[in-house]
């Protein structure tokens, strides 16, 4: 069962904790090998990836328009020093841990990378 609420900054605070336990961060990945991105909902003209911290919040997601994708694992140290600095240089934004009505934050990489300061 997921721990994710509608407590957006919750999720946010739940997804940092978890990867600094299981050193672990899943996005969505579909069988090409191309991972999710998606329109931003709060920022015009911007795209953001979302992450979440536990294979089971991620797989919740693989349905109705995105049942092409899969859950895929990516090493936190990996993570933050690699694919920060990528998502920094598209323009990418992050999200983080998105409940089930796809809500959560959408934050700058940089910023992200801050949180585990």
């Amino acid at each position: 069962m997921t721990k994710l609420t509608a407590d957006i900054q919750a999720n946010k605070a739940l997804f940092v904790t978890e990867t600094q336990a299981t050193r672990v961060v899943w996005s969505l990945r579909n069988e090409e090998g191309d991972w999710l991105s998606v329109a931003s909902s709060e920022f015009e003209d911007s795209e953001v990836m979302p992450f979440w911290s536990n294979e089971a919040d991620a797989k919740m997601q693989c349905a109705d328009e995105w049942a092409e994708f899969q859950p895929s694992e990516l090493p936190l140290d990996i993570f933050l020093e690699d694919w920060m600095i990528t998502l920094v240089e598209d323009g990418v934004l992050v999200g983080l841990n998105w409940n089930d009505s796809l809500e959560g934050v959408e934050l700058e990489p940089s910023d992200v990378a801050k949180l585990y300061l």
